[in-house]
């Protein structure tokens, strides 16, 4: 039996809503800021003869396209992917939440590929990650 591959379905930056998941799309990163972590006192690691665990790494960047931009939440070997001016595409990406705001990342199962230039400027005055939204309970 095979397997049929269905093609992507790119979505502009402008249609991520919050609470989605399985999103590809191609951006430009525009800045990367490394996000100081910091281990909880009194975390060790479970055995004695394991190596220390390093802390993650972990970068916000700003990523976005033509329709608007958004934070993206990059871990790990990520980080060294999303340096500013690559063009990427982001498979499988997902929406997370934090502080009531929008973050673009994209898990283990996802992908990040560094791809051709894009040719159109970062429309940076449309900040989907500026919008705060409440968590509002359907009765």
């Amino acid at each position: 039996m095979t397997t049929v591959k269905r093609k992507p379905v790119f979505v502009k930056v402008d249609q991520l809503k919050p609470g989605t998941s399985g999103h590809t799309l191609i951006v430009k990163v525009v800045s990367s800021n490394p996000v100081i972590v910091n281990k909880p006192r009194g975390a060790r690691s479970l055995s004695a003869l394991s190596q220390p665990s390093r802390p993650p790494r972990i970068a916000e960047c700003l990523v976005g396209d033509d329709t608007g931009c958004i934070y993206f939440t990059a871990r790990n070997e990520q980080v060294d992917i999303m340096t500013p001016g690559a063009t990427v595409i982001l498979r499988n990406a997902k929406i997370d939440m934090f502080k009531g705001a929008m973050r673009l990342a994209v898990d283990k199962w996802g992908r990040i590929e560094v791809t051709e230039p894009a040719d159109y400027e970062v429309k940076e005055n449309n900040n989907l990650s500026l919008v705060e939204y409440e968590l509002v309970n359907a009765e």
